[in-house]
């Protein structure tokens, strides 16, 4: 049998190079690291005791949805761009790189759910989506599981009196989201349904979590009223089976980008810092974990584009791509957060260093939706089987 050759550049061509290099410049200029810091760390202490959703520009969520970032990933027969997955991750790569405090991560993994549903009945959504409303997934239990399970929620009732009663937890970005995408449990079924996240019956529970620049909440629902017409999928193990390989690459994508941003802030300070009359950098205790972030980094970009790439071609092993693509992502970004600190000094562990906006929003990252060892487990069973099966 013929292997399929892939695409070139891993379909990363001009349209994709423009859209990334627009992106650069746009949060150059409008979100630079100490506006970043003044918005979200600020004052220690509020941070610390506020007990509220954090800090975010809406004003800025305006703008990139006037630059059309929310409709990228909703098909064009619903009213977005269809744009190639290895587009938005490099988009996502400078979102993470970064750390934009908004719920686009968030939307665009609604998106990737809602676009493996039902599309007749996705359609309405999707469109809402790709005009500026922001999404988020509900579809975690408590015990933080999401993958083949039924999730917290249950679905009682029949036509168009429908309610919702129940919990889920992990909510990304919920103070900031208009609906959230929610998995419920209906008789022996496992169903999808779309809900207003200010609808009546709903309660927020912020999670208190390190990441400064994005919220995670449990979603409570308590006699929720919903229509039919909010059902976007009648199989919902099979929607989110469809839908997780483009999650993962989306959330390995952000990694990637905020990994990026601490190699290259830690090696000019590696580079301008200077002890025993010499540049940090000229010592190899120095310069040599800082050649193997590069490489874990590039390493984790390489596999992330190839399942971009393997998710834009239908490839039937894109979700195995995917779950390597996180799984390295994951591990580079652990790997520069401890050194990005260790190498700063003693600045490094303290408040008035940029750096742990970064390091927080990586460990947050690295364990959503599973870690390196998460992965790593889930591809074995698949190549190998389970140990012992």
């Amino acid at each position: 049998m013929a292997i399929k050759q892939a695409a070139k550049n891993f379909g990363f061509g001009e349209d994709e190079t423009m859209l990334r290099d627009m992106a650069r410049k746009y949060l150059d200029d409008n979100l630079p690291v100490q506006k970043l810091r003044d918005l979200v760390a600020a004052d220690h202490d509020a941070v610390y005791e506020r007990g509220e959703a954090s800090p975010w520009d809406a004003g800025l969520w305006k703008e990139m949805v006037e630059l059309g970032w929310t409709g990228l990933a909703v098909p064009e027969e619903a009213g977005g761009v269809g744009f190639k997955l290895a587009g938005i991750a490099g988009l996502v790569e400078e979102v993470g790189g970064h750390a934009v405090p908004s719920p686009l991560v968030a939307t665009l993994n609604a998106t990737h759910v809602l676009a493996a549903a039902d599309r007749s009945r996705a359609a309405a959504f999707l469109e809402k989506i790709a005009d500026g409303a922001a999404a988020s997934l509900a579809i975690t239990d408590a015990a933080g599981n999401w993958e083949d399970v039924d999730g917290g929620v249950a679905l009682s009732g029949e036509g168009d009196a429908l309610r919702l009663d129940g919990e889920a937890h992990y909510v990304q970005d919920a103070c900031k989201a208009d609906w959230l995408v929610v998995l419920a449990k209906r008789g022996d079924d496992s169903i999808l349904c779309m809900v207003p996240a200010d609808a009546s019956g709903i309660t927020l529970q912020r999670n208190d979590i390190h990441d400064l620049t994005r919220d995670q909440a449990i979603a409570r629902f308590a006699g929720v009223k919903i229509g039919a017409d909010a059902i976007v999928s009648d199989d919902a193990h099979d929607t989110l089976r469809a839908a997780w390989p483009a999650v993962l690459v989306t959330v390995a994508a952000d990694l990637v980008g905020c990994a990026e941003w601490q190699l290259q802030t830690t090696v000019t300070y590696a580079q301008d810092r200077k002890q025993f009359e010499r540049p940090l950098g000229f010592f190899q205790a120095v310069k040599h974990p800082l050649v193997n972030a590069m490489m874990d980094i590039d390493r984790a970009r390489s596999l992330l584009y190839h399942a971009a790439c393997c998710i834009d071609e239908g490839d039937p092993q894109a979700l195995d791509a995917a779950r390597m693509a996180k799984s390295a992502a994951s591990d580079a970004g652990a790997f520069i957060s401890d050194r990005s600190v260790q190498l700063h000094g003693g600045i490094g562990f303290t408040w008035e260093c940029d750096v742990h906006l970064f390091f927080k929003r990586s460990m947050h990252n690295q364990v959503l939706y599973g870690d390196g060892g998460f992965q790593r487990a889930k591809l074995a069973d698949n190549l190998i089987g389970p140990i012992g099966g």
